[in-house]
């Protein structure tokens, strides 16, 4: 495909932006944006709402709601998350595009990862490079360029950046949903792969909890008197262990199970958590109902009570026609500036998968090229913060003027 010459022109302003995003990179990383650290996030939320205020956009909190969260004790209470940011820019304009990323990262306030260790010129080991700090600023100054671009007034934008992507986004998926029904199509900033490959289509996933309740009593003496809680979640377990592969695609992974005490008292508590990933949306119907039985047959038991917590917050993200359309709209602008673009289907799962859910296409890791996330080697590639700010800030102005399909207008059997 021949470059618009006018096109790439208005991208030389993020020509001589790499030691500026460098450096913003590494005050973001700086601040400690664990999805529980309430303190952390209003500074991190501070921080970007004043990065961000260069677009001359409108910028505003919205508070997410609480997340269910079953405690040890088998408590279901509902946990207070950080608040999002909401920037709104021409929402009235002929294209409009969600884009929207995340501010809490994994690593918590007592995690011993905290700073930041250059490995080379090129490739900065920080908490947060690359999920998604690095996707953040790549996401800022595309726009950047657009503002500056003769396009600008074509197309809208609104930016949702949550606060609890890491945990599930339960505070944060109705906003995304509410703001995906206004745009034409999204644009997620989660990290590329090293070598660049993008995620295609996702799997969906749920996490659950389930609370089994015994009858403790003396283990020597009375202990034909007690119910042994975790005697039946091993029981649970077993079940829920062999729907692994029962849908193609399913699986089933048990995490955690907190309970017990004492070896000489018979356990009255026991909570299993347990993810389950799929590929087809009815395999959520077929899951829930499959443990739904399990649950019922234990808490049928005499003297035992067992509950399900939690639920399906990923719905699985398909490769329709409408998001090849626009993944193939992506490649062709990528060749524009030599940079090769593929993807592939994974069974990691983001926001991606909800904003999917509500109708648009979306591309969901268009963020920087970085690897091992969720890690204390976890690394950014610096040279592309300047390459991926130009990949979106193309595909952008390229749809904008009409080179390219508004992906969300096209037909889905195209």
């Amino acid at each position: 495909m021949t470059a618009n010459p006018q096109l790439l022109k208005d991208l030389a302003f993020l020509d001589g932006r790499r030691e500026a995003m460098t450096q913003t990179l590494r005050e973001w990383c700086a601040i400690n944006s664990g999805s529980t650290n309430l303190d952390g996030l209003r500074q991190m939320h501070g921080a970007l709402a004043e990065g961000f205020a260069v677009l001359g956009a409108t910028v505003e909190t919205a508070p997410s709601k609480p997340k269910q969260l079953v405690t040890a004790a088998g408590e279901i209470i509902a946990q207070p998350l950080g608040d999002m940011l909401r920037i709104v820019q021409r929402p009235q304009a002929p294209v409009r595009v969600l884009l929207t990323g995340h501010m809490d990262t994994v690593f918590g306030a007592d995690h011993p990862f905290q700073t930041e260790t250059f490995l080379d010129d090129d490739t900065l080991n920080a908490p947060g490079a690359a999920d998604m700090k690095g996707g953040l600023l790549v996401m800022l100054n595309a726009l950047l360029a657009v503002e500056q671009s003769s396009l600008a007034e074509k197309i809208g934008y609104e930016i949702i950046i949550n606060a609890d992507e890491e945990i599930g986004s339960q505070g944060s998926a109705h906003m995304l949903t509410e703001a995906a029904k206004r745009a034409h199509f999204a644009c997620v900033y989660e990290p590329a792969l090293a070598d660049g490959t993008l995620a295609g289509a996702r799997k969906g996933s749920g996490n659950f909890s389930a609370i089994i309740c015994g009858k403790s009593a003396h283990a020597g003496r009375e202990h034909h008197l007690g119910r042994n809680a975790i005697a039946a979640a091993a029981d649970f377990i077993a079940a829920i262990d062999k729907l692994s592969g029962a849908r193609e695609g399913l699986t089933v992974n048990v995490a955690r199970v907190d309970g017990g005490g004492p070896e000489n008292v018979v356990p009255e508590l026991a909570v299993v958590r347990f993810n389950v990933r799929l590929e087809q949306p009815d395999d959520a119907e077929f899951f829930k109902s499959a443990v739904d039985h399990v649950i019922a047959e234990i808490d049928a038991r005499e003297g035992y009570e067992a509950e399900l917590a939690g639920g399906f917050t990923r719905p699985p993200k398909p490769m329709t026609p409408k998001l090849q359309a626009f993944f193939e709209a992506l490649k062709a602008t990528g060749e524009e500036l030599g940079i090769g673009i593929a993807w592939v289907p994974t069974g990691g799962c983001c926001d991606g998968n909800n904003i999917a859910a509500a109708g648009i296409p979306v591309i969901d890791t268009l963020g920087v090229r970085g690897a091992h996330i969720h890690s204390a080697k976890e690394y950014a590639k610096l040279d592309s913060l300047v390459e991926r700010a130009k990949l979106s800030a193309l595909l952008l102005l390229k749809i904008a003027s009409g080179e390219l399909p508004n992906p969300g207008l096209l037909e889905e059997a195209a």
